[in-house]
């Protein structure tokens, strides 16, 4: 036998097999399609199946191509659905308000036998003689919670949807019953024609492999219907199928959702999944350990699809890796929510800080840092890890004026932390005139990124200042306002690094472009509005009347001098 087939079916052909029963199993993603697919679903087979609102403008020879399903049979003769299942429910939801739709208001002959075909797709076919049992459904989910799996099943057994419920299986239900109804109402006479149209001229292409690991092969190689699948989903199919080998999925399976529950509590950084930010953190780490310098990365799946040496992670290392990739995950999560328990405040600062960069690196220079150095318990050493949070803080600063573009710094320095030598960054140091002349003629436009790491930084340089919260939103404040630029003698001082600031972003929004002493009433909160965490502009508004344009150049010039100070404390200046 083939490893696999595939042969084009018709939805009735291939939902209404008495032979075919769906699974969606416990490793793949929850159902997800939000109201824009699903409207997107439904005008296409309107386009589809009344071109021009007319039912007489269609070929019964056209065919309309819902994409293709990854499926094999399991032990339990169940049709396994690898790739697809978003499509499949969709769907089997629509068939249900359609079927819902016969029953309340269609009683003639034709009528019934639609109803017949529908119930095909949707049920057990009873025996002669026999009622339809809607218990008896034709796919299953073990994805879901208990509750929204409960749900969905009891959606298809009543045809009801609860109106207090959110989940994407209700919503999406009610959604077709509105576009369903909308449907009969405008055009009653053509309803017969949608349904057998939708049965019978649209297709699917299951593509049947002879067993899971055939399946998962090609599992990376679709996509669903406007849902990419993520890396994340990849490695989730591979290490299921590593720990089945083992016959351990039941493990794998509750271990996975508490990983994805930890990975949902970490912000993301750049365009990945949360989770996938972890794979990308934790690859990092498998490099520098295996002493990679080279900066030319591959792709998160090309590295995690290899199977030669350190890198067989999902396969061969699979309890290891995803062991690893919990206790990441776990530290990332309680950096966070800021844990207390784990971090003490100064770390917690730094780390605020870091927030802030111009770039992601220092994420995986943090990665590769807790991966190498930390205990049986999963915990690092206060002061060796402050150290290191301020000493990449600099140099990221630092080679943002003076070399950016700039990598393999990072990478010497992250295989220098797996060999126990911390961040080098030998050979890599700065020369402090370079840098303050390049800081003191740098454009500190708002727009820039290196602008808001500048002022974090900035901000926390003053011990009184407090942790300020993650979620919180801030924006860069001209402390002397952009309507007195004309006061200015030098128009350059505006956007000085000496005139900008942190501040919480409904203060900023406040203050606008008032005079420096209203700004100072917002900063105090002697408005009735609650007052500005950042300490070191409490200070200014408690001290100064005015600030002036001889402030800005005093402060730019504090402000320098501390840096490169800064520079030099953490033995990065040449």
């Amino acid at each position: 036998m083939s490893s696999l087939s595939a042969e084009q079916k018709s939805i009735e052909e291939f939902m209404g097999s008495k032979k075919n029963f769906f699974l969606i199993p416990n490793y793949q993603r929850p159902y997800s399609w939000e109201d824009e697919e699903c409207f997107t679903l439904w005008n296409d087979l309107l386009a589809f199946i009344f071109q021009d609102n007319d039912y007489r403008n269609f070929n019964d020879k056209d065919e309309y191509f819902l994409g293709a399903l990854v499926i094999f049979k399991n032990s339990d003769d169940l049709l396994e659905v690898i790739d697809g299942q978003q499509r499949l429910i969709t769907l089997t939801l629509l068939l249900r308000a359609f079927y819902k739709t016969y029953g309340d208001n269609m009683k003639d002959e034709d009528s019934h036998d639609r109803k017949r075909d529908i119930e095909k797709c949707l049920w057990k076919c009873p025996e002669p003689g026999e009622r339809l049992d809607m218990r008896e459904l034709k796919i299953f989910s073990k994805v879901a919670t208990e509750n929204e799996s409960q749900e969905f099943a009891n959606i298809m057994m009543t045809g009801e949807a609860d109106n207090s419920s959110s989940s994407r299986y209700a919503a999406n239900y009610r959604l077709f019953q509105r576009a369903i109804k909308d449907f009969v109402d405008k055009y009653p006479a053509y309803f017969q024609y949608m349904t057998h149209r939708i049965l019978t001229n649209c297709s699917v292409l299951p593509i049947e492999a002879i067993n899971q690991n055939t399946a998962l092969r090609i599992f990376s190689t679709l996509n669903d219907r406007g849902k990419p699948l993520s890396d994340s989903d990849i490695f989730k199919a591979k290490l299921f199928n590593s720990y089945s080998k083992h016959d351990q999925r039941d493990l794998f399976i509750a271990d996975w959702r508490d990983f994805e529950n930890t990975c949902s509590k970490i912000f993301v950084f750049g365009k990945n999944t949360p989770i996938d930010d972890i794979f990308m953190r934790y690859m990092y780490y498998v490099r520098a350990e295996a002493g990679i310098r080279d900066s030319s990365l591959e792709s998160l799946r090309d590295f995690y699809s290899r199977d030669d040496n350190k890198s067989s992670l999902l396969n061969r290392d699979y309890k290891k890796t995803f062991d690893d990739l919990n206790i990441l995950a776990d530290f990332w999560k309680d950096i966070t929510i800021q844990e207390t328990k784990r971090f003490s405040g100064r770390v917690l600062k730094q780390l605020f800080i870091l927030h802030y960069m111009p770039n992601n690196m220092w994420t995986f220079l943090v990665s590769v840092y807790f991966m190498a150095n930390k205990n049986e318990s999963g915990l690092l050493s206060e002061k060796s890890f402050y150290e290191f949070l301020t000493k990449i803080t600099g140099f990221i600063l630092a080679s943002r004026f003076v070399r950016p573009g700039n990598t393999a710094a990072f990478f010497n320095a992250m295989v220098s932390i797996t060999e126990g030598r911390g961040a080098d960054f030998t050979g890599y140091e700065f020369d402090i005139n370079e840098l303050a002349d390049r800081i003191s003629r740098f454009d500190f436009a708002n727009s820039s990124k290196i602008t808001r790491s500048m002022v974090t930084w900035q901000a926390f340089q003053d011990k009184q200042q407090e942790l300020l919260p993650l979620e919180a939103k801030y924006d860069i404040e001209h402390i002397l306002p952009r309507r007195r630029e004309s006061e200015l003698t030098h128009k350059a001082n505006l956007e000085s690094i000496g005139n900008k600031s942190l501040l919480e972003k409904e203060i900023n929004i406040r203050a606008s472009d008032y005079r420096f002493r209203d700004k100072a009433n917002y900063y105090l909160g002697n408005t009735g509005k609650s007052p500005t965490k950042i300490h070191e502009l409490t200070v200014l508004a408690e001290s100064k009347s005015d600030f002036t344009e001889q402030d800005i150049e005093n402060r730019k010039q504090d402000i320098i001098n501390n840096f490169i100070n800064f520079i030099m404390k953490n033995n990065l200046a040449k």
